[in-house]
């Protein structure tokens, strides 16, 4: 840890102090967000966006930006479905 410390040129006693900082407010709504997300996405099926799941969040009654939420997706790699996969049949 004292090479790393040494490295990035830190204290020691402050990196020990900033990993007992608690969690801030944004960090702890960010993740209800998140959670409430990847549920309505896996029941989803993977099919929905960033754009219907916060028309679902602003319904339940939660107030963010439709930005934040695209944020979040993008940052847990949740994508929706973007096309369909189509039967190709053989021309005789």
């Amino acid at each position: 840890m004292r090479r790393l410390c040494k490295t990035l040129e830190i204290h020691p006693g402050g990196y020990y102090a900033w990993l007992q900082t608690p969690d801030s407010t944004r960090t702890i709504e960010n993740r209800q967000l998140l959670g409430h997300v990847k549920q309505s996405w896996l029941e989803s099926g993977s099919i929905y966006g960033y754009r219907k799941f916060w028309q679902d969040l602003r319904e339940l009654g939660e107030l963010c930006g439709i930005n934040r939420i695209h944020r979040l997706m993008r940052h847990e790699m949740l994508r929706s479905q973007t096309g369909y996969h189509r039967c190709l049949r053989a021309h005789s």
